[in-house]
């Protein structure tokens, strides 16, 4: 994409790389966003698309151009809010799942064809992602729910090829190669081996001491990010071998003018994995966005407060784009939801150092 979205930084942006404040004066709206609280994010994996979910119980379809224009091209409803999104691989399906205790399928490539109903769970369902899994000739679609089980469904048979028990609700699952991370109630996580998909590779408390918010699966599938209302997030490896890598760090915290005594904590509600560096983004209840690279233990960019919470977040296929919705995110319980509240999706345009790692020390591997 050549324009304000894909372009290389300019002299003056890279020059002020080494400033670690971000600049969100370029960032565009998204046009005709949700009417309600918006839930999540998902860009496709083939193309400039961006489906997004919303308590206003619809996804919507939009194409994102090279200026940062919008423009939606299709919807489609749930019987309740709608609390996840996700896209095949191919770049031709979009699911929703959500409240209405049901995932819901619309084929792109189908001339118009009305979504269908593709999975259900006994209680809502809080996630779903495609995956591949070893033997299965077609994608399968896994759902989380908090029902307390995760499901497999084959998209051509009406019941769920699998059913595995999780110790407690299912709040956050994300997924990448054949590693599958499940974030539970009580803190519980989940890794699951593709390969062997009704299995629980390894089960782990969360290094973090509070409730679980996200859980995010790096580029490289060795480990995953997880982020806690506590305004922390860890950095886990899945295997042992590579444990002395893990690390936890405060984000997402302010500490109010003339009391270095007193820190205001706030929750990290997403975490998302640059596509090509494989840097991190961490999103709160602050209603800050920064820019992180894990293996330095260093913030790259840290940018300024948006006007209001950001619920979700994700980067386009190519790392070019940043998408961050402002909505709020419930942590204040649902008396502070007012139709006041900004609901609107903000496309931030990547330059070319701001998610890039810092270099290695020479001498180092």
């Amino acid at each position: 994409m050549s324009g304000l979205f894909g372009s290389t930084a300019s002299a003056a942006n890279q020059s002020n790389a080494s400033n670690t404040t971000g600049d969100i004066s370029k960032d565009v709206a998204l046009n005709n966003p949700p009417e309600d609280g918006i839930s999540d994010l998902a860009f496709s994996p083939q193309s400039e698309h961006l489906a997004i979910a919303s308590w206003d119980k619809k996804v919507r379809i939009y194409e994102i151009n090279s200026q940062g224009g919008s423009e939606g091209k299709a919807l489609f409803e749930h019987e309740g809010p709608v609390l996840s999104c996700c896209w095949s691989k191919d770049g031709t399906k979009v699911v929703g799942a959500g409240a209405d205790k049901a995932a819901r399928l619309l084929d792109l490539s189908a001339n118009g064809a009305p979504a269908q109903q593709v999975a259900a769970h006994e209680k809502e369902i809080r996630c779903a992602r495609f995956v591949e899994v070893s033997g299965q000739a077609t994608p399968v679609l896994v759902t989380g729910s908090w029902d307390k089980t995760i499901k497999y469904w084959d998209l051509r048979q009406a019941t769920a090829v699998a059913s595995v028990n999780c110790q407690e609700r299912v709040y956050s699952m994300d997924t990448r190669d054949k590693l599958l991370v499940i974030g539970t109630a009580d803190r519980y996580i989940n890794i699951v081996n593709l390969d062997k998909p009704t299995e629980f590779y390894k089960t782990l408390q969360s290094p973090l001491k509070w409730q679980t918010r996200v859980v995010s699966c790096f580029t490289d599938a060795t480990g995953f990010a997880v982020g806690s209302i506590e305004g922390r997030c860890a950095i886990q490896y899945v295997e042992e071998k590579d444990a002395s890598s893990n690390f936890s760090f405060k984000c997402h915290r302010q500490t109010p003018p003339n009391s270095r005594d007193i820190s205001n904590v706030y929750s990290v509600n997403a975490i998302s994995f640059h596509p090509q560096h494989g840097t991190f983004s961490t999103a709160g209840s602050d209603g800050t966005f920064h820019f992180w690279d894990k293996d330095a233990k260093h913030r790259l960019k840290g940018y300024p407060e948006v006007g209001g919470t950001i619920s979700s977040t994700a980067f386009n296929r190519t790392g070019g784009i940043f998408a961050y919705a402002v909505s709020y995110d419930w942590s204040k319980g649902y008396a502070v939801n007012t139709p006041q509240l900004t609901n609107k999706v903000m496309l931030h345009p990547v330059q070319a150092d701001e998610c890039k790692p810092r270099p290695k020390a020479p001498g180092k591997r």
